[in-house]
C-alpha cells in the first residue's frame, strides 16, 4: 500500500472515531457556566428581523402589483389603437421599464407600438423586441 493511501485511511479512521464522540447539547443540558454564551446564539429571529421580513414582503407585493397594473395599462393602450394588432404581443413591466415581445404583421406596427407605450403614464423606458411575422405564416 502506498504511503499516501495509508495516511488517507488513517486520517479518515481518526475523523470517524472522533465524530462518534461528538453530540449536540440542548439549552437544558448545557453546563451552568455557559448560559451567557448560549443566549446570543438563539435560533429564533428577533422581532425587528421579523418586522423587516414582513415589510420586505409587503414592498415586494406592492411592486409586483404596480408592475402588473402598468403592464395592463400599456396593453390596453395598444389594444385601443386600431393600427396595432396586439394578438401576439406580450407586455412586461418592471419599475416603469416596458418590454414589448412578440410578432406583428408589419414594420410600421413595431414603431407605432413603441410610441404608444411611451405615451402611457408611468412608463420610463420601452424596449421593443417585436418581430415581423406576416399573417398566416
Amino acid at each position: 500500500m502506498k504511503a499516501i493511501q495509508a495516511f488517507k485511511l488513517a486520517a479518515g479512521t481518526m475523523l470517524v472515531a472522533a465524530s462518534l464522540h461528538v453530540y449536540a447539547q440542548t439549552a437544558a443540558s448545557a453546563p451552568a457556566a455557559a448560559p451567557a454564551a448560549a443566549a446570543p446564539m438563539a435560533s429564533a429571529p428577533t422581532d425587528a428581523a421579523q418586522a423587516q421580513v414582513k415589510q420586505s414582503k409587503a414592498d415586494l407585493k406592492k411592486a409586483k402589483a404596480a408592475n402588473r397594473a402598468l403592464s395592463h395599462k400599456v396593453r390596453g393602450a395598444l389594444a385601443k389603437d386600431k393600427n396595432i394588432s396586439v394578438a401576439n404581443i406580450t407586455v412586461r413591466a418592471k419599475d416603469g421599464a416596458i418590454v414589448l415581445q412578440g410578432t406583428v404583421p408589419e414594420q410600421s406596427q413595431i414603431d407605432h407600438a413603441t410610441e404608444v407605450a411611451k405615451g402611457v403614464a408611468g412608463v420610463t423606458s420601452v424596449k421593443n423586441a417585436l418581430t415581423i411575422r406576416p399573417v398566416g405564416t
